[in-house]
This record gives structure tokens, sequence and C-alpha cells, in this order.
């Protein structure tokens, strides 16, 4: 067993500590711990303008053609492949929202914002993290990425979740980043961001590819590998431990902006990120809630 799936076996519990830890209560999740940035590269902070309007599509491909992790193909096996090496994006995020003057900071190599940390590498040509209390407009490009989808419970399911991708990314030497995705159908009200018990609510459960010429798209048995598209999201950074208690609490703050934001509608299901592994503290778990959004033709012009 290499170095790298040495210390991912230490990892194997990575979402399970969302189970162990899982949160359904939005009320007991903890305010934001505040950071204590000094960076010289600070976020964007400032009001959505015409000259600090999100990333454009171009903005976004040419951050995704240099990739983050220059140098690492993102194979398990190759030396340094635990190696964050976490970079600032500020062309493709703007800060609209939440603490407008929170910050984060890379240090030797990391994402830090005061105690909360990410440990694992983003996929190439991802953003910087959002720092928790804040809320930022941010586009995302293509990725690819295996998909373990399930329904009802997702605090009893991830387990189920989290072998098969983790068995599939060992197999296919690909190298674990960060973070984790959830994406949840039907589990929140679109109008409020509120927990909304449905027959039909579903999940799914991903891990991200770094860069997408790993493994082609296709089946390996319960898990799809698929790319998914662009988006632009309205995301708010979290601490606290992971579960839905994390993104009920985060959907509502988001949709409060929204309100205040009417030129902005919700254009897809609502998804988590979660940055940490089961040793971290759950008061400074670090994730993120995401709405997809798009701006509405009609107030662009207005």
């Amino acid at each position: 067993m290499t170095r790298f799936f040495q210390s991912l076996a230490a990892l194997v519990t990575l979402p399970l500590a969302a189970c162990a830890s899982f949160e359904s209560d939005p009320n007991k999740i903890p305010e934001p711990v505040k950071g204590n940035a000094t960076t010289s590269q600070p976020s964007s902070p400032g009001a959505v303008t015409e000259e600090s309007a999100p990333a454009s599509k171009e903005a976004v491909a040419a951050a995704a053609a240099e990739p983050a992790y220059s140098g690492h193909s993102g194979r398990a096996s190759e030396p340094g492949a635990e190696s964050t090496n976490a970079v600032r994006t500020p062309v493709l995020v703007t800060r609209v929202g939440g603490d407008m003057e929170a910050s984060i900071e890379v240090i030797d190599g990391v994402y830090r914002f005061g105690p909360s940390r990410i440990e694992s590498p983003l996929p190439a040509g991802y953003p910087e993290p959002t720092p928790p209390g804040a809320i930022d407009l941010k586009r995302y490009p293509t990725v690819r990425r295996a998909e373990f989808v399930s329904s009802g419970s997702p605090a009893s399911g991830m387990n189920m979740g989290f072998f098969p991708l983790f068995n599939h990314i060992k197999k296919k030497d690909i190298a674990m980043t960060s973070p984790v995705e959830m994406d949840y159908r039907d589990m929140f009200d679109p109008e409020t961001g509120k927990r909304d018990q449905k027959a039909s609510m579903s999940w799914t459960m991903s891990f991200l590819y770094r860069t997408a010429e790993l493994a082609p798209t296709g089946k390996d048995g319960s898990v799809l590998i698929t790319d998914r598209p662009e988006v632009e999201v309205l995301s708010i950074g979290m601490n606290g431990p992971y579960g839905t208690g994390v993104v009920e609490k985060g959907l509502g703050l988001l949709h409060d902006w929204l309100k205040a934001h009417p030129e902005y509608e919700v254009a897809g299901d609502v998804r988590a990120f979660h940055y940490n592994g089961p040793y971290i503290s759950n008061r400074v778990k670090w994730s993120e809630v995401q709405l997809p959004v798009r701006k509405l033709e009609s107030k662009k012009s207005a």
C-alpha cells in the first residue's frame, strides 16, 4: 500500500463523520468561528455592481485551463498527492453578503480561516472556499465526479454511499480531493429553505476528480462517473457538524439574501460542500451551502 493510501485509509470515515456527528437541527449549528486573517491577498468584499459582477465564463475557462495543482496529475500513487497547494482565485468570487470583511488565508499551501482549515486539494480550476459567515457569488467550471445516488435519510445513507466511492477512486488510483459534495433533491422547501419531508426526496454523494483526464465517464458498479456542467452559485460558508441541520441553517440565510435581491432566482438543487474529515472538531468543521442561481434578464437591463 502506498503512503497515500495509508494516509487515505485514515480518511475512510470522512463522510462517516457526518453520520457520527450528524446534526439535523439547525438550531444546534454554532455561529461561525471568527478568523484572524492577516493575508495580503484578501477576499473581494463589496456590493454586486457592473464593475464587480461575478466572473464571466471566459474567466472560468481561463482559471480551469491553468490548473491550481501544476505538476501533479491527481494520481494517488504519485508523490505529493496529499499536497493541497491552495491558491487564491478572487476573479471567480464576489462577496455579496454576510460577513463582508471575512477573508481566508493560504498558509503553507493550506486554506485557513482562523482555526478552520482545508487539508485536501480542490479540483483544478475550482474557486477558493467561502469563509464561514460570508456569502459569495461564485462560478464553478465543469468538473468530473464520481456519484452515488440514493434516497431517504442522508444520516443513515452516507455510510452506504461512501464506500463504493472510496473503492472506485482507490481502484482507479485517483487521489482524494476536497470537498465531498452532497446534492439534495426535494428535501428542502424551495421558497424558505426549511427541511421538507417528502416521499420523493433523494440525494447524491460525489467525490470530485482533480482533473477530467483521470478516468473516463461511465459506470463502475453503483458509481456513475459524469461531468457536472459549469454553474453559478450563491454560497455561504459554515462551521459546525455536517448534516441537514447545517444545510437548513445556511439555506435560510441564502433565502434571506435572495429576498433582498429579487434580480436573482434559484436555478437548481441545493448542494453542500464538506471540506473536513472526522478528526476535525465539529465546532470548526468547514462547509459551504450553495444554491445555483441566475440573474433575471429583465433585471439586468433595469
